[in-house]
């Protein structure tokens, strides 16, 4: 039987995402990982698919970005999630990505929406994007916006359509939550997080 791979995020802890896996339903790990008092705000995933090894797989992902993990006796990492979504597809049999949020009360949902909400705004000029620049979406390099303006929340034209980059990735991805666009959409090889984080460390 195939088992499962995930990739969660919590708003709490930005830019840490917990890698793991479980042989029981995807939901049922999050709820539980949720259910915990000492854990803020619940987490989100960020991706999930099904692979034929868990084992091994999941000691490859971590053994691959080892350098980014925050303690050898925890599954998180202080890296893109979307580069170990790019490795983890190498093994991917099925994207079982939910496109809700798994939390156990209406207060939870209710923090979780706040969160998002106060998430930091994106400013393309901060991290010396222009005006006219072409973004690519990380899941597919066929899906291009451009940046029409470095200030404004509605930032960048996807097919002729003026949006932001969340409601724009979360419109690609089909999720029902608020996503980080800054996640999804890439600049000259890099995330635009991994962008901004470089530019706020002035490497």
């Amino acid at each position: 039987m195939n088992e499962i791979i995930y990739v969660l995020t919590n708003e709490a802890m930005p830019g840490f995402v917990k890698v793991g896996r479980t042989s029981t339903s995807l939901e049922q790990r999050i709820r539980e990982l949720n259910s915990s008092t000492s854990v803020p705000l619940p987490f989100t995933a960020f991706y999930a698919c099904t692979v034929k090894d868990t084992s091994f797989v999941e000691h490859q992902l971590h053994d691959a970005f080892d350098d980014s993990r925050v303690n050898p006796r925890r599954e998180f990492f202080h890296i893109a999630p979307e580069r170990v979504v790019a490795a983890l597809k190498l093994a991917e049999i099925e994207n079982i990505t939910p496109k809700k949020d798994f939390v156990e009360t209406k207060e939870d949902q209710e923090a979780l929406n706040e969160a998002r909400e106060r998430r930091g705004r994106f400013n393309f000029g901060i991290v010396d994007i222009p005006i006219g620049a072409e973004l690519v979406f990380s899941r597919d390099e066929n899906t291009k916006a451009k940046v029409i303006d470095i200030y404004s929340t509605d930032s960048i034209e996807v097919n002729g359509e003026i949006t932001s980059l969340s409601r724009s990735a979360q419109k690609i991805l089909g999720y029902d939550y608020g996503v980080a666009g800054t996640d999804y959409w890439m600049y000259e090889g890099e995330t635009l997080d991994e962008r901004r984080r470089r530019f706020e460390s002035g490497e």
